[in-house]
């Protein structure tokens, strides 16, 4: 395979992407801002589930709107539109997987067989073959055939359980965070499958689900029952085995802080006049036992002074703080931007725009200190179908065998 032009560790990598709405499309996106090449697969007519979900759109215009929740997770592909069932598109379909290095997909298991393209053909059609299958509860299992939408998979997974203000308030996060994870979880997969080839020269199939990756993520929670027999409950914004930790109110406004070791504790207590080995305080568990008195205490020492005043102190004191910041507030802060988290790219319809970036940067070292590699020339998000006739063109251009990219 040789370097299709746009750098980064996965040049020269062909993935053709067949998923939809977000948990594969992210897996895709994450793959083309490494440096692969992505081709996305999509219905004609309609095109990805996301490109109707909104508003908000840009554009008013009915035939030229885009959806912003597309242009979120469709960055650095390519699209051609092709109807899974009409043979000529099928035939098109083949040759690309001939080519490819990676395969995503995210139907409902069994959908791939039925179209023809089940684990055996593939494997005949091109055994060095990487496919991703992410699915909503799992490929197996009793419930195996069951569709997962990300908040569902919040409900079923436990997240919804530990997110709110309590026990009674079960809240989805904020973002399709089931998706996500199961998108990156799939990237992470696709990755050790490929490095796997290195040494087999074949492929393999790996497999993940939005089950799977939030149970992947419950952390000390997950012990907390399997360990200790104790099931965890939402309790707002204060973690459940560290005090104080989480979010404070101050005057005309609040800050979060993180007091994550006896030393911590000690410095906070000794900036704002407080006694740390008060009866109750002297240790994290005592403080997470009294958890609530160490929040009304902390929060009294807080009540005159601003949270710009209190950010000030207690960063002076070495104790973690932070806002809680707006979208518009982290865009527009210049950590972010230093960061490479806000790209510029051109849309072929919209012209210029502004989305969030990678966030995942590189470097190689030399003598001379260290030169960044990471991929900067990103590609904006694809029209529906917009590289089709560029597609057939090196189709026809390009053997089987050779994966060269103009």
């Amino acid at each position: 395979m040789s370097d299709n032009g746009t750098g980064g560790p996965l040049a020269g990598t062909l993935v053709i992407d067949l998923t939809r709405a977000l948990a594969g499309p992210h897996a895709a996106m994450m793959l083309g801002d490494l440096g692969a090449r992505v081709i996305k697969v999509e219905n004609p007519g309609s095109g990805d589930d996301t490109r109707s979900w909104g508003p908000p759109f840009v554009q008013p215009d009915e035939g030229d709107r885009e959806s912003t929740y597309f242009l979120s997770t469709n960055r650095n592909k390519e699209s051609i539109a092709l109807d899974l069932k009409d043979p000529a598109d099928k035939q098109v379909l083949t040759e690309l997987l001939r080519r490819a290095d990676v395969l995503m997909e995210n139907f409902r298991p069994g959908t791939l067989d039925r179209l023809g393209f089940g684990t055996d053909v593939l494997a005949a059609l091109n055994p060095r073959l990487v496919t991703l299958a992410i699915s909503g509860f799992g490929h197996d299992g009793p419930e195996g055939g069951r569709a997962g939408y990300d908040q569902i998979a919040q409900g079923e997974a436990g997240l919804m359980s530990l997110t709110g203000s309590g026990p009674d308030d079960p809240q989805r996060v904020g973002v399709p965070i089931g998706d996500l994870l199961a998108g990156m979880y799939g990237a992470y997969g696709v990755l050790a499958a490929l490095m796997e080839r290195e040494r087999t020269g074949v492929g393999q199939v790996v497999r993940t689900s939005l089950l799977a990756a939030v149970v992947g993520v419950h952390a000390f929670q997950g012990t907390g029952w399997t360990v200790a027999g104790k099931v965890g409950q939402a309790q707002g914004n204060h973690h459940p085995s560290i005090a104080p930790y989480g979010l404070f109110q101050c005057a005309g406004g609040n800050v979060q802080l993180s007091c994550g070791s006896e030393g911590l504790w000690k410095r906070l207590c000794s900036e704002f006049g407080l006694d740390p080995a008060a009866l109750g305080m002297a240790t994290n568990s005592d403080r997470v036992g009294h958890r609530q008195e160490v929040i009304e205490l902390l929060e009294a020492a807080f009540a005159d002074i601003d949270s710009e005043t209190l950010l000030k102190r207690l960063a002076a004191a070495g104790i973690p703080a932070g806002k809680v910041r707006t979208l518009d507030q982290v865009y527009n802060w210049d950590q972010t931007e230093s960061q490479g988290l806000k790209i510029s790219v051109d849309h072929s319809t919209l012209g210029p725009l502004t989305l969030p970036g990678p966030p995942l940067r590189f470097f190689s070292p030399g003598p001379d200190g260290e030169t960044e590699t990471t991929r900067t020339d990103h590609v904006a998000p694809p029209t529906l179908g917009g590289d089709g006739e560029a597609i057939r063109a090196w189709l026809s251009a390009s053997p089987t065998n050779d994966q060269t990219l103009d």
